[in-house]
């Protein structure tokens, strides 16, 4: 089922977290429901999905970007196009919540992400000592940081797919479609562009 030709209205989706917070497990548990053992993401991982939002098919690109040090100077060139940003939180690893509230704050503070939607993932819920969601949301002062923007905080755990449904669905709900219909630019061209880009 090839998506690339159709003409379905599209919108692009940014998967971003710190290292091993979970973002590829959960992208396959969303694609093809299976729980699949992952390597640090070296670049992206990118898939494409069929969802329904108000009543008509749409088409969503998920770019899910490595959150290694080295590859977050790199975000800001997948900004430029999202249309919802992903932020996934490893509920469990309390010594790296700051580190991953401070890298999401500079997210937002971006000029093309002004306004986007925000989906916060609570993930690694099944671990023991998790923090849970009005914990995660006083620690990343979610009020002030969003302030502007539609912004949502959904519990899961990408190893047993509890929330994964529900978090793509709030993702597809709130996603804002561009108002040009289809992307002008192509998966292949932007891939390419992102690969120049990184060379330099």
């Amino acid at each position: 089922m090839g998506l690339r030709g159709s003409k379905l209205p599209e919108a692009q989706v940014l998967f971003l977290g710190l290292d091993n917070a979970g973002k590829s497990t959960l992208l396959y548990k969303l694609k093809h429901n299976a729980c699949v053992g992952t390597v640090p993401t070296i670049g992206f991982n990118v898939e494409m999905f069929e969802a329904r939002k108000s009543g008509k098919n749409i088409a969503l690109t998920v770019w899910d970007v490595g959150g290694q040090g080295k590859m977050r100077e790199h975000w800001k060139s997948y900004h430029q196009d999202a249309a919802a940003i992903v932020f996934i939180v490893d509920s469990s690893d309390k010594g790296r919540l700051q580190e991953a509230r401070r890298e999401l704050e500079n997210t937002l503070r971006s000029e093309p992400l002004q306004g986007r939607p925000l989906i916060l993932l609570a993930n690694k819920q099944d671990v023991d000592g998790a923090l849970n969601v009005t914990e995660i949301k006083d620690k990343f002062k979610m009020k002030r940081i969003c302030s502007g923007r539609d912004w949502f905080v959904q519990p899961c755990s990408a190893s047993t797919g509890f929330g994964v449904e529900e978090a793509f669905r709030k993702v597809v709900q709130m996603v804002k479609l561009p108002e040009s219909g289809p992307m002008k630019d192509n998966i292949k061209e932007r891939v390419h562009n992102i690969k120049a880009s990184r060379r330099h």
